[in-house]
């Protein structure tokens, strides 16, 4: 059986650019991205536009416009972000079946790790980011939490067929063991959920001419601040340390962050661990992702996934870090 993305060929992509009413000039170049599909489409006399197409059955019509209004409350707040165009009234677009929304082209160049200053900018950043995602919460966007990111993910994997059998028994063991100390120390760090971008990496933050800006906020969700910003650090705990004090004294000129959700860090870090390997176990019927990670269920793959588990239970008993 094919997958929807099979039948998004270049020319059904220029035909839902031209369905609401611009004119290409034919050329389309696909960008990188699994999730969903992107595109940079020429168009005459114009500057090239930026074509996203919406993985089938992943978000609701009204789960997809609420991160649109989000994006826009940042924009309109003089937060630097990448905001959907918005075409006789309206961002989301649907063609063919396929849902779409076009955005302004972004260049530029992600932070370089380690690098103070641009922490600190960062945090200045990030603290408009979250002053904005406390707003208001999200209707119709999950909240990130042990059950979706933890539980689930494990339940997904031990369905599927992708862990070699002499190795499943060691993965279920480490995944429930982590399971059981990342709930709790859930329940005893106190923490807000807020909107935020939920996939900060470096890479969804650009640089250009000197100004940072977010972008592809496809993740955004309910969730700790400080899972917007733990991705922002790297290196062992002592650059760690220097960099989050930089990170911070940016954040905190524009949104008041709560230390004690520094605890979680390695916890958030656990579930991602975990959510990955289910995304890619739930990603496998797309003919892109064999293709791009040949490696997935092999046997080195899931020894190393074990190790990395084994790894992380072990740092959950660590002292988190801390704000001097």
């Amino acid at each position: 059986m094919s997958h929807p993305f099979e039948t998004l060929t270049p020319d059904l992509v220029l035909d839902a650019v031209e369905s609401i009413g611009l004119r290409s000039d034919a050329r389309v170049l696909a960008l990188n991205s699994y999730e969903n599909r992107v595109y940079q489409v020429g168009i005459e006399d114009a500057e090239p536009l930026i074509a996203k197409f919406y993985r089938p059955q992943r978000w609701s019509n009204e789960a997809i416009l609420e991160e649109h209004r989000f994006t826009f409350e940042l924009a309109d707040c003089e937060v630097p972000v990448v905001a959907p165009l918005v075409h006789d009234g309206i961002s989301l677009h649907e063609h063919a079946g396929f849902r779409f929304t076009l955005f302004p082209r972004r260049g530029g160049r992600a932070p370089e790790p380690g690098n103070l200053d641009q922490l600190y900018r960062l945090g200045q950043l990030l603290g408009r980011l979250h002053g904005v995602g406390a707003s208001r919460p999200f209707e119709h966007r999950e909240t990130l939490g042990v059950t979706n990111f933890g539980h689930d993910s494990l339940a997904t994997v031990l369905q599927s067929d992708f862990v070699p059998r002499s190795l499943l028994p060691a993965y279920e063991s480490v995944a429930r063991d982590l399971l059981k100390r990342v709930e709790e120390i859930y329940a005893a760090t106190p923490h807000q959920n807020i909107r935020i971008h939920g996939d900060c990496h470096p890479g969804n933050m650009m640089c250009r001419d000197e100004v940072f800006h977010i972008v592809d906020l496809d993740d955004c969700r309910m969730g700790p601040a400080v899972q917007d910003v733990w991705m922002m650090l790297a290196g062992d705990r002592q650059d760690c340390l220097g960099q989050l004090s930089e990170l911070m004294d940016g954040y905190n000129e524009f949104h008041d962050f709560d230390p004690r959700e520094l605890t979680l860090i390695e916890p958030l870090r656990a579930l991602r661990l975990m959510h990955y390997s289910a995304w890619l176990a739930r990603r496998w019927d797309d003919p892109a992702f064999p293709r791009s990670f040949p490696w997935f269920g092999s046997e080195r793959y899931w020894g190393d996934h074990i190790l990395a588990l084994r790894e992380q239970l072990a740092a959950l008993d660590e002292e988190p870090l801390k704000l001097f």
